[in-house]
């Protein structure tokens, strides 16, 4: 993905996390989307973020058993209180001694920065770390 550095997920789908169909079920790779994006808001040391919305996201391609699912994270925006956080999603098949990567999805998901309470608490960031993460 470009631009986006490393994966801050790579996981294979496992037989556990298919739907009736035998695909790899929706849930699963959102809930490691959520996870992803989770790990890239550490950047800006937040102990604690919830979720707080996601932006449309469509399946482009089934992810099956066996694929390697790779989730890049990176933050694109902070607010006082929130950070936003833009993950691409793509699966890795090896078929027949070929490999292939395509491109599964995308997201763009809203946290929230939470006290031990759960309550909004700000979030510290400074230029010198906007610059450094290449942000606003």
């Amino acid at each position: 993905m470009n631009n986006m550095g490393e994966p801050r997920i790579k996981i294979v789908a496992m037989p556990k996390d298919t739907n009736p169909a035998g695909n790899i079920f929706g849930g699963w790779i959102m809930s490691q989307i959520d996870v992803a994006g989770a790990l890239a808001a550490r950047d800006l040391y937040i102990e604690n973020v919830v979720t707080v919305a996601v932006n449309s996201m469509m399946f482009k391609e089934p992810v099956f058993v066996g694929d390697t699912l790779s989730c890049y994270a990176k933050i694109v925006g902070v607010g006082e209180t929130s950070v936003k956080v833009a993950v691409e999603v793509t699966a890795e098949r090896t078929h027949h001694g070929s490999r292939r990567c395509l491109h599964v999805t995308s997201a763009v998901i809203t946290y929230v920065s939470v006290d031990e309470n759960g309550r909004k608490q700000k979030i510290e960031c400074s230029q010198n770390q906007r610059v450094v993460l290449g942000i606003n």
